[in-house]
C-alpha cells in the first residue's frame, strides 16, 4: 500500500512526545495523562469524552473538501510498560522520563522510552492540532490499560463512535499496516509447596545482563529469559544435590522478556563446592548458547 501525508511536521509529532514524556503515565495510572488530552481537546474546542476508566475520545470534524468522506478512527493506548536498569533511582509513579538523544536516536535514560504506545498519542495530538490538514472526519480514541490486559478497550463505549474505518497505531513498523493481530494467553500456576527449616551455606545467585525486549515485539530473537535460566540452574542444582528454595523474584512486567532474576538458596555445607562448579558451568553454556542472541 502505498500513501502520502501531505504536510506532515515531525518536529509537531516530538513536540508532543516530549510533553506526554514529562507525564508518568504506567498502566492504571493514566489520570494526568488524561487530564492533558482533556485540555488539549478543550483548548481547541474539539468534543471529547472521558470514561471512569481514563480512556478518551477526541473527535475533529471533517476539514473542507473531505466532509463527505467517511470518519475514520484512528486509535492508540496511553500507558506504558514502566522497566528500568538496575541501579536506575527512577520512580515512574512521580519522574518524567529523562530523554535523551544520541546518533539521531531518541531514547531514555536508563527506563523504558514509553514509545509503546506514547507514539500513537503524539501521532493523534499531531494530526489533531494541525488545521492544514485535509482529512475526513475523526474519532482519536485514547485506551488505558492495555498493557495489562487490554482493559481499557474493553470498558470502552462503544456508542460513542461512527466510524466503520479503524486505524490503530501500534504497531511496529512506519510505513506498514498489518491486517491482523497476535494473542496472548495469561497463565496462573500453584505449586504444592513444603516449609521447613535448613542448616547450611546460603547463596543469593543472581541472573542479569540480559537484553529483554517486548515479549510480542521481540520475542523471535531468541534474547535470554532471566526466569528460564534460573529456573534451569535450580533444576541442574536440584538433580545433583539437595537445594533448600528460600526465595525467587525475577521480571517486572508479564509482557516484558525478563532480564532479572534473584533466587536465595541453601545447601548442605558439603555440596557448597559443587553448586558453584554447576553455577560456573551454566555460565559457559549460557554464553556459547546467547553469543549471537544476546552476547
Amino acid at each position: 500500500m502505498n500513501y502520502k501525508i501531505t504536510g506532515y511536521k515531525p518536529e509537531k509529532l516530538f513536540h508532543f512526545f516530549e510533553d506526554i514524556s514529562a507525564i508518568p503515565r504506567g498502566s492504571a495510572n493514566e489520570k494526568a495523562i488524561s487530564d492533558y488530552l482533556v485540555a488539549f481537546a478543550e483548548e481547541r474546542n474539539l468534543w471529547y469524552h472521558r470514561d471512569a476508566l481514563f480512556n478518551v475520545i477526541i473527535k475533529k470534524p471533517a476539514s473542507a473538501g473531505a466532509k463527505e468522506k467517511p470518519a475514520v478512527m484512528l486509535q492508540g493506548h496511553t500507558d506504558m510498560v514502566c522497566e528500568k536498569l538496575a541501579g536506575v533511582a527512577h520512580d515512574f509513579t512521580t519522574d518524567p522520563l529523562d530523554l535523551i538523544i544520541k546518533d539521531g536516536v531518541l531514547s531514555a535514560n536508563g527506563t523504558t522510552l514509553g514509545g509503546d504506545n506514547g507514539a500513537a498519542v503524539a501521532c493523534m495530538l499531531a494530526i489533531l492540532d494541525d488545521d492544514t490538514l485535509t482529512h475526513p472526519a475523526l474519532e482519536c480514541v485514547f485506551t488505558t490499560q492495555e498493557e495489562i490486559g487490554l482493559n481499557g478497550a474493553e470498558a470502552l463505549d462503544k456508542s460513542l463512535l461512527s466510524a466503520r474505518t479503524m486505524i490503530n497505531l501500534d504497531s511496529e513498523d512506519e510505513g506498514i499496516f498489518l491486517t491482523s493481530c497476535a494473542g496472548g494467553a495469561r497463565v496462573n500456576c500453584r505449586f504444592p509447596m513444603k516449609k521447613q527449616e535448613l542448616t547450611g551455606v546460603r547463596y543469593e545467585v543472581e541472573v542479569s545482563g540480559l537484553l529483554g525486549g517486548h515479549s510480542g515485539g521481540e520475542i523471535h530473537k531468541e534474547r535470554g529469559n532471566s526466569n528460564c535460566i534460573l529456573g534451569r540452574l535450580l533444576w541442574k542444582l536440584s538433580e545433583k544435590m539437595p537445594v533448600g528454595l528460600v526465595s525467587a523474584d525475577g521480571g517486572l512486567a508479564d509482557n516484558a522478556i525478563p532480564r532479572q532474576t534473584k533466587a536465595v538458596v541453601v545447601v548442605e555445607e558439603k555440596d557448597a563446592e559443587s553448586l558453584e562448579q554447576q553455577v560456573a558451568a551454566l555460565a559457559v553454556e549460557l554464553g556459547d548458547e546467547l553469543a549471537t542472541k544476546d552476547p
